[in-house]
This record gives C-alpha cells, structure tokens and sequence, in this order.
C-alpha cells in the first residue's frame, strides 16, 4: 500500500466560504475549548476546519493576539477530526472532543512544533501521521532500491529491500492494532489499509471498532470502505467473470474449476504490467502442468481491442484472455474493485479465493507451496 498523508487524505480541496464567525452552533453537543499559543506568529485570523465525508468544512476563525494567543470554543457531537490552519489549507490536524485542549507551537511550522495536552487522541493523531510522513519517505527510497536491483538482476538484494518495505508498512498496522478503542485508530484503518490487499486486517480491526467505538463517524466509514470487498475477500467463492475472448466468442472463470487459478488484470498500457509479464510466462510454464494444475485468466482494462491483442501476442501470453474493452470501467474490474493494475487474485480448485496481490517471489513461493 502506498501510505497517503493523513493530512490530505479525505480532500482535494477546501470549503473556504463563511470562514468568518461560523461558529457551531449549540444543540446540547458536548463543549470544547482550545487555548492556543503560537510563537513567531503575525496577529491576524486563524481557522479551524472539520473534516467531513468530502473535504475541510470552516467551522470558526479566532483572532491571533500579539503575544501569539488564541481561544477556539464551540461545540461537537462526538470525538471529531479538525484542523487548525493559518492560511486556510494547511495546518494541524487534531481530535476535538469535551473538554479543554492546550496547543503549543511554531506558527512557522505548526506540524513539526506542535505540542498538544488535553487530548490523548490528538497525541495519537500527531505520532500517527509523524509515523505515515516517515515510512513515505522510507518507501520512495525502498521502491528506488527495489527497481535498481532487480533491473541488475541482484535478486537477493531486491528480496532485501522487498522485506524491509513490508516490515516497514506493518509498523503503521502495528500502531493502528495497538489503538482499538480510539477513532484515530478507526480514521487510520480507513483512510490507509488498502481492503483490496489486506482486507483481513482492516476486517479485523472493524470488528473491534463496531465492538469498541460503534457510534463513531470513523467506524462508520470504514464499515462503508470495507462492504464492496466483503464478496471479494479470501475465503469467499470468487464471483464469477464472464466476457468477451480476443475471438469473439465468450469464456466463463468458472470453466477453470479443478485448477488454482490466477485472475490478472492487467492492459497493454500498462508498464509495469507489461515488464512483470516476463516473469508471469515463466511461472505459468513453470507450474501449469504440476499437481492440481495452475491457469491463469488475464482480464484486460484495454480499450483498443487491436493494442490488447498485439500485447498477447508480443509478450507470448498464452493463456485465457478477456476483455469488455472498458478501461477502469471494466466490469470485472468493478466486480473485483481493482483499483491499479497489476493486480493479481488467485483462486483454488473449488473456486474459492486463497490470496491477492500476490507478484514476483512471492506469488511464486505461494505456487510452490500449493502445487511442488
């Protein structure tokens, strides 16, 4: 999963009008009060935003005195993710919820300075996204290792590399697992645990939200995020996928039964679709005759039926192939909620699901296991 700044996870942009004097109003909501302190901070307004489904609502503006003081009060329904902004689109996010919050920080870095009391969410919140905002950079560096050894054919140190990326990304499920009964650990879930590939995780740690916060907006969401892929999870029957062949004529998912078999979706324009395949013929050759027997069945996003065939062709794919010729409006993508390609789903002789996004090393551990 590629980990997205929980600052701008749920936004691409920000209600910016009624920002002056929109307070919330009082509806017998629990009451809140921030007490702020900014050093190097330029008297003037301040903001405060409430995340909603979509994006940053304007909540209320207070005023920065000269010594860099400021009071937001209001109201909130329950625990709820806010952000306090200088120029209306970056800032601080925190957990508002009754009580009295204390914020101390550098108006010229309110991120990295800010020291929050008064709020154990919102610590929670801060060591989250300082966590996020360090395996990011972590990732691009690993990614860069990754592709650099694989292209110098050192397989040892791109498994290295591989390893290290996966341990890193299980630090934030670590964190998010340690925190079951806060919303920071609800938003995390959500808005960073990718259902298609780690849907067991994030279904887990749902059933102890439903348990723990089951009121929550956060729970909420996720139980929302999460019911597309139920159908789709491993364990479940594989739905099934029924479109056109390169021919013309129809082939079924279901006419595989009896065989593991491996849905991989894919299109001719994708790079690093096309620089995996090498690796998917070799394994195919390698495993389609061995035990209960192995097939794949390659579902295409193309949308130019010629540049889908050409591809099959050229990168000698000689398995099951179908295609609606929809894009991302794929029906079987939909089906399967694939979201990028490659993606991989691999089904056992029964139908049922056994593993996803399995590639490279790993999906072929996972053949060797299943069929040596």
């Amino acid at each position: 999963m590629k980990l997205r700044n929980l600052a701008v996870m749920a936004t691409a942009s920000v209600l910016l009008a009624g920002c002056q004097g929109n307070k919330t109003t009082s509806n017998g909501d629990d009451n809140y009060t921030i007490s702020g302190k900014l050093t190097n901070a330029t008297p003037g307004p301040i903001y405060l935003f409430e995340l909603g489904e979509t994006q940053f609502v304007a909540r209320d503006t207070a005023q920065i005195a000269a010594d860099g003081s400021f009071t937001f009060e209001g109201t909130v329904h329950e625990p709820t993710l806010y952000r306090i902004t200088l120029d209306q689109q970056n800032g601080l996010m925190m957990v508002l919820s009754e009580g009295k919050l204390q914020l101390e920080a550098d108006a010229k870095d309110i991120n990295g300075t800010a020291k929050i009391e008064g709020s154990e969410d919102s610590k929670l919140f801060l060591e989250l996204n300082k966590l996020v905002n360090e395996t990011r950079l972590r990732q691009s560096e690993l990614e860069q290792r990754f592709s650099q050894a694989m292209a110098e054919g050192k397989t040892e140190e791109a498994e290295q590399a591989r390893q290290e990326y996966v341990a890193m990304q299980n630090q934030v499920k670590d964190f998010i697992a340690q925190h079951p009964n806060s919303v920071v650990g609800a938003f995390g879930t959500a808005s960073l645990i990718d259902p298609s590939s780690d849907f067991a995780f994030a279904d887990s740690m749902a059933t102890l939200f439903n348990k723990n916060l089951p009121n929550s907006k956060y729970t909420t969401m996720l139980n929302e995020r999460l019911k597309p892929f139920k159908s789709t999870a491993i364990g479940q029957t594989a739905p099934d996928i029924s479109l056109p062949t390169p021919d013309g004529a129809t082939r079924q998912l279901s006419s595989l039964r009896g065989k593991y078999v491996l849905i991989d979706f894919w299109a001719s324009w994708c790079a690093p679709c096309r620089k995996e395949n090498p690796n998917v013929v070799k394994m195919y050759n390698a495993y389609k005759d061995k035990g209960k027997g192995f097939e794949i069945f390659g579902v295409s996003l193309d949308q130019s039926k010629d540049k889908w065939v050409q591809a099959i062709e050229k990168d000698k794919l000689v398995w099951p192939h179908v295609s609606d010729l929809q894009g991302w409006q794929s029906s079987a993508a939909q089906l399967y909620n694939v979201t990028a390609i490659p993606q991989t789903v691999l089904i056992d002789p029964e139908g049922k699901i056994i593993a996803k996004g399995l590639r490279g090393q790993d999906l072929e551990q996972k053949l060797a296991s299943l069929l040596d």
